[in-house]
C-alpha cells in the first residue's frame, strides 16, 4: 500500500481527530493509500505535546508553518487553523507544491476564498480539497444513492442543516469563533454552513435567489479575566432559497438552517428531500434510521423505516450489525481524500471531499446571505450561483 506523508498545520481538535484516524488505518480493508504523519505545526507548543506523545512517526514539530512547508518529506498538508489564517497558509501550501486538505470555510470571506482558488488554478498538479465528514454516514449515503438515481421525481422541497447547542450557556467564555476578526463576518454560516451544503452542491443544486435571517442571541460573554466582552459573530442562520433541480430545471424551495444555539440539539446534522415519486429523511440524532417513502399515484403514502448498520463506502473490518459513528466518518473522509489523490476521481459521486469549486459556491451563498440580512429582503444570486 502506498504511503502518503502528512504535515499538520493547526493542532487543535480536528488535527487530533485526523491523527486518531491515521492511527487506526488498519481498520480499513481496501484503502488506496496509508497516511503517515511526519510533521506538526502549532502557534502554541502546548498543542504539540499531545502529538509528540501519541504520534510515533512524528519527526518534525515547529511553531512556524513555513518550516513545515520546507520539509521535502511532506507530501500533503492538512490546514486546520482559524479562518483569518486560511488564505495565507493554504496559498503558501499550494505554492510550496504540497497537496492540501483545508478546513471549512476555505477562506474567511469570498476574497480570501478566491485567492486560494487562484493559487490552486496556478498549480493544477496540486490536489486541493476541503473537509466535510458527515456525508459518509451510511444512511446519508443511501439517500445520496436516491439522488444519483433521480428517484425523487420532481423535488417538492428540501431541508438541510446542522444544529447544536454549544453556545446555549451564556456563561461559556468567549473564543475566537465569537470574534469577527478571527471567524469572519459570516459567523455561524462560515463555521457550520458547509455541513449543510456539501451534499446539495454535489447534487448540482443551484439557488437563483436567497432570503437570510441571521441572529445574534448572546451578545456578550465572559473573557476569562472577569470581564464581559462583545460577541461579534452571528449565532444562528436560516436561509430560504429558490433552487433549480438539475434533472429537470424545475424550481423548488431549499432551506438551510445552521445554529450554534439550538436547544435540545447536541449536534444534529440532517437532510430531507420530498419529491413526487419518493421522499427521504435522515438525521444524526438517530443515525441508524433512514426513512424513505416511495409513492405511486393513487397509492398509499407510507414511510419505510430502514435500520442501517456498519455499511461504509470504504470497506472496513467492523461487522455490518454494529453501529457507525463520528470517528468512522472521519476515517471514511480521509480514505476518500486519499482515494481521489491516488486515482484522480472519487470512488463514487457522493463519496468525495468538498472541491474548491464547491467552496466557491458556498461563499457566494454566504455573501448573498449577509446582503439579504442587511437589506431585510430576498436577493438574486448572480449566474444562479
Amino acid at each position: 500500500m502506498k504511503t502518503v506523508r502528512f504535515g499538520l498545520i493547526g493542532c487543535g481538535l480536528m488535527g487530533r481527530e485526523f491523527a486518531s484516524a491515521a492511527a487506526r488505518w488498519c481498520h480499513l480493508l481496501e484503502a488506496a493509500a496509508r497516511p503517515q504523519i511526519l510533521a506538526a505545526c502549532s502557534a502554541h507548543d502546548t498543542s504539540l505535546r499531545w502529538f509528540r506523545e501519541n504520534v510515533p512517526s512524528l519527526t518534525q514539530t515547529t511553531l512556524d508553518y513555513r518550516e513545515l512547508l520546507q520539509n521535502p518529506e511532506v507530501d500533503v498538508v492538512y490546514v486546520a487553523v482559524p479562518h483569518h489564517l486560511h488564505q495565507e497558509v493554504c496559498c503558501a501550501a499550494i505554492e510550496a507544491g504540497k497537496h492540501l486538505m483545508g478546513e471549512k470555510p476555505f477562506g474567511i470571506d469570498r476574497e480570501a476564498n478566491e485567492a486560494i482558488l487562484t493559487a490552486a488554478r496556478r498549480h493544477p498538479e496540486v490536489f486541493v480539497r476541503c473537509s466535510s465528514e458527515f456525508p459518509f454516514f451510511p444512511g446519508i449515503q443511501r439517500l445520496c444513492d436516491l439522488l444519483e438515481q433521480n428517484a425523487f421525481g420532481r423535488i417538492i422541497e428540501a431541508n438541510t442543516g446542522l444544529l447544536h447547542s454549544s453556545d446555549l450557556d451564556p456563561h461559556k467564555p468567549i473564543n475566537w469563533k465569537r470574534m469577527v476578526e478571527f471567524n469572519g463576518e459570516y459567523g455561524v454560516l462560515g463555521d457550520l454552513g458547509m455541513h449543510a451544503l456539501h451534499v446539495p452542491l454535489r447534487a448540482g443544486w443551484r439557488p437563483s435567489n436567497l432570503r437570510a435571517v441571521l441572529s445574534k442571541i448572546v451578545k456578550q460573554r465572559p473573557d476569562g479575566r472577569g470581564n464581559l466582552v462583545p460577541c461579534t459573530t452571528w449565532d444562528n442562520g436560516l436561509l430560504l432559497m429558490e433552487t433549480l433541480d438539475p434533472a429537470n430545471g424545475e424550481p423548488f424551495p431549499w432551506t438551510v438552517k445552521v445554529q450554534r444555539i439550538a436547544p435540545g440539539h447536541r449536534n444534529t446534522w440532517y437532510t430531507e428531500v420530498l419529491g413526487t415519486r419518493a421522499s427521504a429523511r435522515w438525521s444524526s440524532a438517530n443515525p441508524r434510521l433512514l426513512e424513505v417513502m416511495h409513492y405511486t399515484p393513487g397509492g398509499e403514502q407510507k414511510w419505510e423505516q430502514i435500520q442501517t448498520g456498519y455499511e461504509p463506502t470504504f470497506k472496513a473490518m467492523t461487522g455490518a450489525i454494529f453501529e457507525f459513528g463520528f470517528s468512522d466518518c472521519m476515517l471514511q473522509m480521509w480514505a476518500a481524500f486519499l482515494h481521489e489523490l491516488v486515482h484522480g476521481k472519487p470512488l463514487k459521486r457522493f463519496a468525495g471531499c468538498v472541491t474548491p469549486e464547491e467552496t466557491a459556491l458556498s461563499h457566494r451563498l454566504f455573501t448573498a446571505a449577509l446582503e439579504s440580512q442587511r437589506q431585510g429582503a430576498t436577493v438574486a444570486l448572480e449566474d444562479k450561483c
